[in-house]
């Protein structure tokens, strides 16, 4: 604070002529060296007349890197409260809440923004609202900049609470992260994903909230590598006039999004005596037998009875789209792709039954990626959908058949804008700097079909605007 005060009273001379003269500085910081979640903050900040503020930049650990020692320390502060998605730095917010439960004062923090999206956001709101606290100020998403050697890669989000019942929120948005903020007009209020709407939270769902299929986990082999055929074992495979029968297209997140291929032996109508005319077949499938006798699950020990099958089988009967678990956090759309049913789908792709087309327009949307974005969850900094946090709670109004139609076409015209380059895959066709102006231009119009299907008057153009819109249908529709 005294080195801010010196910066502040040089600039004050720059601009006047004059500042103040601090030297030699005449009071003194009391400084306490501490772990700031194992103190009692009241007793290192005795009672004072007016108001406590505190403010700072806690440590930025992910709530999957803490220590033991550090989850202990979370545990300690937010007591009945703690949940295991909460990051280190929301420590800092209990400790403040515990501090001024009973005197005046604010509390603000640089944190990075992860507290401000997905399975977090609720984990740690909820007390906060509980407690009567409100977004009094916040600057939304920014590229951490910092003059210090090593700092840290990370994007930040500064909050401001406080309980009192009237003021002016005051919100900055940052066009490009690592650009200046400019301030928002605020009408309703800063709500928990910072943007100028209801103080709601988003929970996952184990239903659709909207009249929309659900969304399933891909079908799983256990198998020991045996019912999955890779490129090097697919030629013998494919030459084998018996096991090529059942040979299926098999597509993990990376398959779907790299465009590679992988297959998979598909036996849910295995002829029995074909057993006997391949020596190849009757191999593998005795081999995931033994591998799953092996197992210590039991689920999987009970499922050596039919080796020929995937443990787990999801398959749609239909055409569907497959949704990656995981895509780049560079992505514009979400990278997905409409397959045939009889492209067999792994459990790290997600899939919805689709034989019109109407949700892959809908998923392939920059509304719902505005969505994923905001309160979906992150694997790293990687965008990671969910089927009961992003899809179940995804607000999609209820459809007129004119709307459908709009979408399921300009859905269309997204698969012809791919099929012009078919050399390319998901990854190469949607790298945000070499995207196609044929793909760019399809996406424009299925953003303008889903836009307005969503209430909006015309195409939307920034992601503040479909947030706010998301969270009035998602407001209306939990009401």
């Amino acid at each position: 604070m005294f080195l801010i005060d010196h910066q502040a009273n040089k600039e004050l001379a720059e601009r006047i002529g004059a500042a103040p003269d601090r030297l030699p500085i005449k009071i003194t910081a009391h400084i306490t060296h501490n772990n700031a979640l194992a103190v009692d903050w009241n007793v290192v900040v005795p009672p004072v007349k007016g108001k406590t503020f505190v403010f700072g930049n806690p440590p930025f650990i992910g709530q999957y890197t803490k220590t033991d020692e550090q989850t202990e320390d979370m545990k300690r502060v937010w007591g009945k409260d703690y949940d295991g998605y909460l990051d280190y730095v929301t420590g800092w917010h209990a400790q403040s809440m515990k501090l001024l439960a009973h005197r005046e004062g604010e509390f603000a923090f640089v944190t990075t923004n992860s507290i401000t999206q997905g399975q977090p956001v609720p984990a740690l709101f909820g007390p906060l609202y509980r407690a009567g606290w409100h977004i009094k100020f916040a600057h939304r998403t920014f590229a951490w900049d910092s003059e210090a050697p090593g700092k840290a890669a990370v994007h930040c989000v500064i909050v401001g609470f406080t309980r009192d019942n009237v003021f002016k929120p005051r919100l900055w948005d940052y066009p490009k992260v690592n650009l200046e903020p400019v301030e928002t007009l605020v009408q309703t209020g800063i709500n928990a994903y910072l943007v100028d709407g209801p103080e709601i939270l988003v929970k996952k769902r184990s239903k659709p909230l909207a009249a929309l299929p659900p969304a399933r986990f891909g079908s799983k082999p256990v198998d020991g590598g045996n019912l999955i055929v890779e490129l090097a074992d697919y030629e013998e495979v494919a030459a084998d006039p018996v096991a090529s029968k059942y040979l299926r297209p098999f597509r993990m997140g990376k398959e779907l999004v790299r465009g590679l291929d992988r297959w998979c032996l598909w036996l849910v109508d295995l002829d029995a005596s074909d057993l006997n005319r391949s020596k190849l077949l009757k191999q593998r499938i005795e081999a995931v037998r033994e591998k799953r006798l092996d197992s210590k699950k039991k689920a999987t020990q009970a499922s050596a009875s039919t080796p020929h099958l995937f443990q787990e089988n999801h398959q749609p009967e239909t055409s569907y789209v497959g949704i990656p678990r995981v895509v780049s956090e560079t992505r514009n759309y979400y990278t997905v792709q409409h397959l045939d049913e009889s492209v067999i789908a792994a459990d790290s792709v997600f899939t919805i039954a689709d034989p019109q087309g109407v949700f892959f327009g809908l998923v392939s949307s920059s509304m719902f990626i505005t969505w994923q974005r905001a309160v979906g969850g992150r694997l790293k900094s990687d965008l990671r959908f969910s089927n009961t946090l992003t899809w179940n709670t995804f607000p999609v109004p209820e459809l007129e058949e004119k709307q459908r139609e709009a979408i399921i076409k300009a859905g269309e015209k997204v698969l012809d804008a791919r099929a012009l380059h078919p050399e390319r895959s998901l990854a190469e066709h949607y790298n945000p700097l070499a995207m196609a102006p044929e793909l760019l231009k399809a996406h424009d119009a299925l953003d303008k079909a889903v836009d307005t299907a969503f209430g909006a008057p015309r195409k939307l153009t920034t992601e503040k605007q479909r947030l706010e819109l998301l969270f009035k249908n998602y407001e209306e529709l939990t009401s």
